[in-house]
């Protein structure tokens, strides 16, 4: 029977499903079989993946070549007795970690969460008993009943069902309850569209039925997902890809000047104690100690400006990811529409109208052309409205200023379209009676009637349903002839419009008929007309898509729902990507997609916008397509609701989850929330992603001249034999001080205008672009002549030691204070910023003026780092040092702006379809 499993239960007849599996459909399993079958298939429970111990989980946090630096600076700082740098640095580390590892344990919450969505009760009949057991216990073969509200317990194979509607919309995107049936598919069927299958976690939502379970536990569809989400890999994101780099890099450039350094000074016959104190000094200048501090603060800070725009960060590094992306992949449904089905189009057979507003709320108006209608002067609309509202078994709840929906959301929009006409609720006759829905029939019929009007039924269905049953239209005048081609014409433009259409017919019964059946409804109905609806686009979705595209960031949709459907709404929307021989946008299936190789389908990602009726691997599929780093190298966003949806949440470079119509498990696999669901929330967060990561980019365009300075200055002495200008201990003061008072400020920088007119940058491109560097070594150049110039110069001049490094040491500070100015922008001047736009750096710069003058001037200072006091001469030497370093930058912008034409950016590069811009655009 374990072979057995893996059939495709959906093309078979319930006989066979019921031979194969040893399975009775009346009477279900006995006692003995199900104890047999619970032993050979386990609990119907997801299986536990094997994890590593949560020591190796926090080690692995530890594991970084930042992390190396940064405990080698806190050993430094030990050995030279300076505890509390030591322990500043050791704590960073410390709480670097332990965020890292509270953020990778999400995927065992994950399938935590997966499991507990299936613990639930099912009604089973067994041995002819009728019985309510512990999902857990089903096993295969067993006779399930399902009622409306029950959450199906496990992958059945349908053998009886009564208008049966099942919601799916968590497992396959699904927009509107699936239909449910028995008779056999084709083999070939996505699951999307198998009627006669329900799956472990849908729900009921209307109708009865009763199935043979066909798979329990990890064999289940959602078992299938589970697996998928403890396999998919979590790439590290584009900031800590990048900082690695730079971390390797940096590594490596530290330890061979210190090592150099130490050479060359034992070569040369200096003491080696002397030697290994000037290493160690190198070391410690050119470590950027306030790094790991910057980027936390910052991303912390990025993160509280996504949440006033509706997105909740779960993963700190996912705020630059949103300023890296270059692809969105969104689902359709409640993220790019609103999830509230809207009837827009009424048609009768020669006169069509449109109804405006959108949603379950009664406000909109029916307008033919540009004029309101009256209903009350248009009997034959009234007629169609009235049955809409007729036959129907939804009810619209108001409550406050909101409308709440009881029953299916097609038809809710029936109702509401009849409220726009001000029609009563009282408008048809009372019900006398009702034939439901049935998958096979595809319509329903209701019977109405009051003493005094005479009986009359309403039929609601399928366009070719009611077609087929009716002689003519309904007109109160008299009947009129049918022309049946053209109303299917008409039927057919509609859907082509991406809409969904129901046709609407009604037939007068005798007054004493007091039941209805499908005799009665299956010839001499009269056409009524035609409603279309759809779940439209939020009216933000278009504006936010448009200004994606502006920002060089392709739209993908991804959805559940069928391709005609999806492709209207992307159209809508402006969507942008391959089209077909009609010029309309390309959708690919995913029948289709599973066709293609992976060769084939990167380009094909790449190209197409639309992606229909995609299963949860496939989803998977796609995202690990766009980000093929031999190709285009996509830095993908991925949103999603569903538990289909999380392994490409988690797959994903960042994945973001719908906050209210989400399930706990795509939550707790996505590294953003949204909180109200809207898509104009993506591009929101994008844009404070930029901003973040611009003001990353600053910090690290700041900081890394003073650290190769201090550097440099301890090279430069130990080449000439000469002393040290600063010692560690000083520039650990610079270091620390410094970068907490000053480079700190520059994440409070405000994001710089045009920020989404720019292309995304190259995810494959370092953090720092060929200008910076030249700008970077340009400072570090002036800072070592400033420091070790002033330094010469005091000693020639026969002023003390201490006095000379003191001046050494306001070089660099007022040196990164003048420089700091410049780092507001990269390109541009601060003055177009404004002075006063960032009063944190303001803040920041004076109170670090006043502790650099304690520093020089304080007599326990001078104790603690061996300096002392200065003169006014000597302060205008430093300042001067510290303005010609503004100038000089200035210069190089100004220069750089005209040579690119006014708006220059240090590097824009062609990438295959995009362009990058570097790095004002952040």
């Amino acid at each position: 029977m374990e072979r057995l499993l893996s059939e495709h239960w959906h093309e078979l007849d319930a006989d066979e499903v019921a031979r194969l599996l040893d399975a009775d459909l009346e009477a279900g399993l006995d006692r003995f079989e199900v104890s047999d079958r619970q032993e050979r298939f386990g609990p119907n429970r997801l299986t536990g993946r094997r994890a590593e111990s949560r020591l190796m989980l926090f080690l692995r946090q530890l594991h970084q070549p930042l992390v190396y630096i940064l405990l080698a600076a806190t050993v430094i700082t030990a050995i030279l007795n300076e505890w509390v740098d030591a322990s500043v640095i050791f704590g960073v580390v410390i709480v670097n970690a332990v965020v890292g590892y509270l953020q990778e344990s999400k995927a065992r919450r994950a399938i935590e969460a997966l499991a507990n969505a299936m613990t639930v009760d099912a009604t089973v009949i067994r041995a002819g008993e009728r019985q309510r057991v512990p999902a857990t216990e089903l096993v295969p073969g067993d006779l399930v009943l399902l009622g409306s509200g029950d959450r199906v317990p496990a992958d059945a194979r349908l053998v009886r069902s009564r208008e049966l509607q099942v919601d799916e919309s968590s497992l396959t995107g699904e927009s509107v309850p699936s239909q449910k049936g028995t008779a056999p598919l084709d083999v070939k069927t996505p699951l999307a569209d198998r009627e006669n299958m329900v799956y472990s976690s849908t729900l009921v939502t209307y109708g009865t039925g009763a199935g043979v379970v066909v798979a329990t536990g990890d064999r289940s569809e959602i078992g299938r997902i589970n697996e998928l989400i403890s396999t998919a890999e979590m790439l590290a994101t584009p900031l800590t890809r990048r900082i690695a780099t730079f971390s390797h890099w940096l590594l490596y450039a530290i330890l061979g000047l210190s090592t150099i350094t130490f050479a060359v000074g034992a070569f040369r016959g200096e003491p080696l104690v002397d030697m290994f104190m000037a290493a160690v000094a190198l070391a410690v200048g050119a470590i950027p100690e306030g790094l790991p501090a910057a980027l936390t603060i910052t991303l912390a800070i990025g993160v509280s400006k996504m949440a006033r725009r509706n997105a909740i960060i779960r993963r700190l590094p996912a705020v630059e990811t949103l300023g890296s992306t270059t692809v969105i992949c969104s689902d359709k449904t409640g993220t790019l529409t609103q999830n509230q089905m809207t009837v827009q189009r009424l048609a009768l057979v020669d006169r069509e109208y449109a109804v405006t507003g959108g949603g379950y709320e009664p406000r909109g108006a029916i307008l033919e052309g540009d004029a309101p209608v009256d209903v009350a002067v248009e009997p034959r609309l009234r007629e169609l409205l009235v049955a809409g509202e007729a036959c129907n078994d939804a009810r619209l709840r108001t409550g406050g200023d909101t409308t709440r929906v009881e029953g299916d959301p097609t038809e809710a929009a029936l109702l509401v379209a009849a409220r726009k006409a001000d029609l009563p609720g009282d408008a048809a006759p009372p019900r006398i009676d009702t034939l439901p829905f049935e998958s096979e029939h595809q319509y329903m019929a209701t019977l109405h009637g009051a003493p005094e009007s005479g009986r009359v039924v309403y039929l609601k269905g399928s366009v070719e349903r009611v077609l087929d049953r009716c002689e003519g239209v309904w007109s109160p005048d008299g009947q009129r002839p049918l022309d049946a081609d053209a109303v299917h014409r008409r039927a057919e433009a509609l859907a082509g419009e991406g809409l969904r259409v129901l046709a609407f017919a009604r037939k007068s019964l005798p007054a004493d008929a007091d039941g209805v059946d499908h005799a009665d409804v299956a010839s001499g109905l009269e056409l009524l007309g035609l409603q279309a609806m759809i779940d439209p686009p939020r009216p933000e979705a278009e504006a936010a898509v448009a200004a994606c595209r502006r920002a060089g960031i392709r739209v993908k949709m991804i959805t559940g729902d069928h391709a005609r459907t999806a492709v209207a709404i992307a159209e809508r929307l402006g969507l942008d990507g391959a089209v077909d021989a009609d010029g309309r946008l390309a959708a690919s299936t995913g029948a289709e997609l599973a066709e293609l190789t992976d060769d084939e389908l990167i380009e094909h990602a790449h190209r197409t916008a639309v992606f229909a009726r995609v299963a949860p691997e496939q989803k998977l599929r796609l995202v690990e397509a766009l980000q093929a780093p031999h190709v285009h190298g996509h830095v993908v966003a991925m949103t999603g609701d569903g538990v289909n949806d999380a392994p490409a949440l988690r797959r994903a470079d960042i994945g973001v989850a719908m906050g209210l119509s989400g399930t706990e498990v795509a939550k707790e696999a996505a590294d953003m929330v949204l909180a109200d669901d809207n898509f104009s929330s993506i591009e929101s967060a994008v844009e404070e992603g930029r901003g973040v990561y611009g003001n990353l980019v600053k910090f690290i365009t700041w900081t890394l001249p003073t650290n190769l300075g201090e550097g440099l200055v301890i090279f430069v002495a130990v080449l000439a034999g000469l002393r040290m200008p600063i010692t560690p201990v000083q520039i650990l003061w610079i270091n620390m001080t410094t970068a907490v008072l000053m480079g700190m400020m520059l994440a409070f920088e405000p994001k710089e205008p045009g920020m989404m007119t720019r292309p995304p940058r190259d995810p494959r491109a370092p953090i720092l672009t060929r200008p910076l560097v030249g700008r970077i070594l340009l400072v570090g150049l002036m800072l070592l002549l400033g420091a070790f110039g002033l330094y010469e110069l005091a000693i020639i001049q026969g002023r003390p030691v201490a006095v000379a490094r003191t001046m050494a040491v306001n070089v660099f500070v007022f040196g990164e204070m003048f420089y700091l100015f410049n780092c507001r922008s990269l390109t541009q001047s601060m003055f177009r910023l404004g002075l006063v736009s960032n009063p944190w750096l303001l803040a920041g710069v004076a109170t670090m003026a006043a502790l650099q003058v304690a520093f020089t001037y304080a007599p326990p200072l001078h104790v603690a780092f061996d300096t002392a006091a200065i003169g006014a001469i000597e302060w205008l030497w430093v300042l001067g040092v510290g303005l010609a370093i503004y100038v000089v930058v200035g210069l190089e912008k100004w220069v750089g702006r005209r040579w690119s034409g006014g708006s220059r950016d240090p590097v824009r590069r062609r990438r295959g379809d995009s362009s990058e811009t570097v790095p004002s655009a952040g």
